[in-house]
């Protein structure tokens, strides 16, 4: 039950990241680009928390974490970039 329920999820988020992975490509400017990547990468951190869940290993929760605060970060400078502030 709880295997199903966990690939589930699993296929859900796959097709969610296609999405995001399709307005990446497709743009049409550089803003939407970036959002989408930032979609991507926080689509990531719930499946590395997923991970964790369905194997109850700590490991991928703490990997998580630690890809979300450089995720934030690297949208952050980013956003300054595109606003023509310096990095």
């Amino acid at each position: 039950m709880m295997g199903s329920l966990f690939l589930g999820a699993s296929v859900f988020l796959v097709i969610c990241i296609v999405l995001a992975m399709i307005r990446v490509i497709k743009g049409p400017t550089v803003p939407d680009r970036v959002v989408g990547l930032d979609t991507i990468n926080t689509l990531v951190v719930v499946a590395m928390i997923l991970c964790g869940a369905a194997s109850r290993e700590s490991i991928y929760i703490d990997v998580a974490i630690v890809y979300a605060l450089l995720s934030f970060i690297t949208t952050i400078l980013i956003a300054r970039y595109l606003e023509g502030g310096e990095i």
